[in-house]
């Protein structure tokens, strides 16, 4: 089977309350808090995932959008790529999440999900689930696809250790899907950055990276990893990555064409020569999600589940 860096399918989760996190709030620095009505937050957050999901759309890439309810609440359900990824031959991964009203997303849309996945299976794909979620017990947590970023034609997985990135469960999870474990230590403003899709982004050719987020001891390593896998790097700042720089992910639109997706205010901090370097072989789609990025401290690549089969 070829193994393809971007998929052409897409979930996305339409929000119903979203809204600031107290309890991500704890360890996630980006995300902010003021006195603006929550219904006018949910507002403008709806507006602009509903043009999110018209872009994509618009583009070839095919969407499928899970509606959210009000019960019980869940302000960032809009992120599902952290509670799951899937795998193509029809494996299906499950999630410990660290927050407990994040968790109370996989109960509301699992369901859909294994119904999303069996309804299209190709013939030579087995549905497989393997579930994580038992690890909450002993504090253990691992974010899909916001904790590990995935280099799915080399099979390589990165991961930034923090309080909701466990390195055991991250050797695990490697170990159960046929990956090469990459671990390392990162921080902004001397705290764990809490995801790694903060700071990193693979496509078929590049990776985007902030090298100096990571600790000395660990540059080199990473560095010298992504080059051996073949990939161009696009080296990031740590003022980069504060808007978002590093949270893109590369998708498929009609007839193989490829697109990085990335918010606004993440190209607006991109010098002419990233932007360069990312061009030469596919075209940049940028969304414009402030309202998303200000008050969930996610962005374009966090509000995407990937769809292999």
């Amino acid at each position: 089977m070829e193994r393809k860096q971007a998929s052409h399918e897409l979930l996305m989760v339409e929000p119903s309350c979203f809204a600031f996190n107290q309890e991500t709030a704890v360890n996630n620095l980006y995300q902010h808090q003021d006195q603006k009505p929550l219904d006018q937050v949910q507002k403008q957050a709806l507006e602009e995932f509903n043009s999110y999901v018209q872009a994509l759309r618009d583009r070839g890439v095919q969407v499928h959008v899970f509606k959210d309810s009000p019960n019980p609440r869940t302000p960032d359900s809009i992120f599902p790529n952290n509670w799951f990824s899937t795998h193509a031959g029809g494996h299906l991964a499950i999630y410990p999440m660290f927050a407990k009203n994040r968790q109370a997303e996989v109960d509301k849309f699992l369901p859909q999900m294994e119904d999303l996945l069996l309804r299209d299976l190709p013939q030579d794909s087995i549905y497989r689930k393997t579930d994580y979620r038992e690890n909450r017990k002993k504090a253990a947590y691992l974010e899909g696809t916001g904790s590990m970023v995935l280099d799915r034609v080399h099979k390589i997985a990165y991961c930034a250790l923090s309080p909701r990135s466990d390195q055991a469960l991250f050797e695990r999870f490697c170990q159960d899907f046929g990956y090469e474990a990459i671990s390392f230590r990162a921080y902004q403003a001397g705290a764990p950055i809490y995801h790694t899709n903060i700071l990193m982004a693979i496509t078929s050719t590049k990776a985007l990276v902030c090298l100096d987020a990571l600790v000395p001891e660990d540059r080199d390593r990473v560095r010298e990893r992504i080059l051996a896998s073949g990939l161009d790097l696009v080296d990031l700042t740590l003022d980069q990555i504060s808007q978002c720089a590093g949270n893109a992910l590369e998708v498929e639109g009609s007839d193989g064409k490829r697109f990085l997706v990335c918010s606004q205010g993440a190209y607006q901090s991109l010098r002419p020569d990233q932007v360069q370097a990312l061009e030469e072989d596919l075209e940049l789609l940028i969304v414009d999600i402030p309202t998303i990025e200000y008050y969930g401290g996610g962005s374009a690549r966090c509000m995407l589940g990937e769809i292999f089969r």
